[in-house]
């Protein structure tokens, strides 16, 4: 052997370690793909179940927020009926009231004016003959 072959021998022997080297983390990769594959796999099929059942309870929050949309549309009507109701009563019972008021004041003023007038008359009287007396008792006297 010659000194070529021997170093044709060390390089393909260097080239076979170099194979191997490559080979390991090559074929560790290979596992490593193969396990993201099955992993992926594995996500897809248990994923369409769950964005099944999303798409139900969409659908059912999408029909309960029709029905609070319904609610929602009765309770403005129904406070604009209230709002037109209250306005209706204050212009029919509102003028009444306010005249009902009005005259039951002026009555109450009136009486007890009165009261206080025949109470100052009844004073009046009573000073006039307080005084009728008190000349009579000069006279007398």
């Amino acid at each position: 052997m010659s000194v070529g072959e021997i170093a044709a021998l060390i390089a393909a022997g260097a080239f076979v370690l170099l194979v191997v080297f490559i080979a390991v983390p090559l074929l560790k990769l290979g596992r490593t793909l193969d396990e993201t594959t099955l992993t992926i796999r594995q996500v897809r099929e248990q994923s369409a179940p769950i964005l099944g059942q999303a798409s139900t309870t969409v659908a059912h929050v999408n029909s309960n927020l029709e029905r609070v949309d319904d609610i929602t549309g009765n309770a403005a009507n129904v406070s604009s009926n209230v709002a037109a109701l209250s306005s209706v009563v204050a212009a029919t019972l509102g003028s009444p009231l306010i005249k009902v008021a009005a005259f039951s004041y002026g009555v109450r003023t009136a009486a007890r004016k009165k009261r206080e007038g025949v109470a100052i008359a009844e004073a009046a009287q009573r000073d006039k003959a307080a005084r009728r007396a008190r000349r009579a008792a000069r006279r007398a006297a």
